[in-house]
């Protein structure tokens, strides 16, 4: 067996190239320091130094067996340093917009519970523009979603453009109003769309309205009309309609990261991993 003990003793010699500054270093009369030697050699059945009154030199076997010791000891050194720091606890009030949730925060969300399990998270789902009023309430800690027009608070993370999507195979009558499928007002995603339609002198009619994207996407599969999504969500069982080039282009949307002015530490950890998460970049479909 490596004794960790022993290995930290071999690498320190390794590095000191001496018994006797090894041993200052670690604290341990050169005896101590011979012995831990003397039983990791016994362990691993092989000589690891060669020494004479004048010179310490490592043997083949003994520069074999450090590339293994320096890997173990800083594996200890690393879970010990995790054990060293206080375990986090508390509670962070997540506000998320449903397209964000659709995308990549499951895998964020898991991250953090799996490094942080005695934090409670508290996630409330809705409109981003909800979500605002809610954290400027002070009911929750962080938000989750596009950015406002006109808004400029906020972290961005990521920038997405916006498709048209309808059930496949779906062509669309350019000779009359587009059938719609949209989120309630206010909506940051409805605001784009239906500038982008004024903008090019399309027009349109609201087939359907939802308090969320999931619902708007569940109502383009059943045919309804089209709808828009950032290409970061995925959209089962929807695609492009047929003759989208001839439809309007639709611009970006930021999504970022906004936090209350107080953060506890609970929160601010979840916001830097946020930050280093796959909602921080620019996202675009291939």
């Amino acid at each position: 067996m490596l004794n960790p003990l022993w290995l930290r003793t071999f690498a320190t010699v390794t590095n000191c190239r001496s018994f006797t500054e090894a041993g200052k270093r670690l604290g341990l009369n050169q005896s101590s320091v011979s012995e831990h030697i003397r039983r990791l050699e016994e362990s691993v059945g092989r000589r690891l130094f060669v020494r004479d009154t004048h010179s310490l030199a490592m043997t083949a076997d003994g520069e074999a067996l450090l590339v293994h010791a320096n890997v173990i000891l800083q594996a200890m050194n690393r879970a010990e340093s995790q054990f060293r720091k206080p375990r986090l606890k508390g509670r962070v009030r997540l506000g998320t917009s449903d397209d964000i949730a659709l995308g990549a925060l499951p895998t964020v969300l898991a991250a953090f519970r799996h490094a942080h399990p005695d934090v409670e998270l508290d996630i409330t789902i809705g409109m981003t523009s909800r979500l605002y009023e809610l954290l400027d309430a002070g009911s929750i800690d962080l938000l989750v979603g596009k950015r406002r027009l006109g808004e400029r608070r906020g972290t961005p993370l990521l920038r997405s453009r916006l498709e048209w999507i309808a059930r496949p195979g779906t062509v669309v009558d350019l000779n009359q109003p587009l059938p719609l499928v949209l989120v309630a007002e206010p909506s940051v995603t409805r605001a784009v769309v239906l500038n982008a339609l004024a903008e090019k002198g399309f027009g349109w009619e609201v087939i359907c309205t939802s308090s969320s994207h999931a619902g708007c996407i569940a109502a383009a599969r059943g045919g309804l009309g089209l709808t828009a999504k950032s290409q970061y969500v995925s959209a089962r069982g929807l695609s492009p309609p047929v003759n989208s080039a001839s439809l309007p282009a639709l611009p970006d949307v930021e999504f970022i990261a906004l936090a209350a002015k107080r953060l506890s530490h609970p929160a601010g950890t979840l916001l830097e991993l946020l930050q280093g998460s796959d909602l921080s970049g620019e996202w675009m479909s291939e």
